[in-house]
């Protein structure tokens, strides 16, 4: 079950809170209808629907919750990861830190604040130059702490700056 058909199928506020009292430890039908306050028709109802999809399960002990559906379903609908670096090790250094295009923290690691100032060094083109206005420009679309990031882009020597231009360093 993918991630649309599972919020389709608990979209429904009887079903939801069908699932959400199994889930809590009701094992008969007659404890759903009790903590949840519906008719015994509308948990049957419920149950036949969830039982469809397997998301609880009448077993030989009462009703069980099938929990990891949701793990499942986010695990099927995510889109394939385009790698950040071909280096495996750099990869997840990335990873852990930049998300959507954005760099989510700063990395306290030193190691690890190298690799991620190499990867943002790569938005600037080697030889041309950069007011400091265009410099800020782009790191700001990184993070919103774009002077950090200059500053640090300067000091870790990935961009030289002289008289307020900026250069990426060969």
């Amino acid at each position: 079950m993918n991630a649309d058909q599972l919020c389709g199928l608990l979209a429904e506020p009887s079903r939801l809170r069908v699932y959400s009292a199994v889930v809590l430890g009701a094992g008969s039908p007659e404890q759903v209808a009790e903590r949840t306050g519906l008719g015994p028709g509308v948990v049957a109802k419920a149950l036949q629907r969830l039982g469809k999809s397997a998301l609880v399960v009448a077993e030989g002990n009462g009703l069980r919750a099938d929990e990891g559906a949701f793990k499942d379903a986010v695990r099927t609908s995510r889109p394939e990861r385009e790698p950040l670096s071909d280096d495996p090790e750099r990869d997840n250094v990335l990873r852990s830190f930049i998300r959507d295009g954005r760099l989510t923290h700063f990395p306290t690691v030193p190691a690890k604040f190298k690799v991620v100032l190499e990867y943002l060094a790569g938005s600037f083109e080697p030889g041309r130059q950069y007011a400091e206005r265009e410099v800020n420009k782009i790191l700001e679309r990184w993070h919103a702490d774009y002077a950090t990031l200059r500053r640090q882009l300067v000091d870790y020597g990935h961009l030289d700056r002289a008289d307020g231009i900026y250069t990426r360093a060969a």
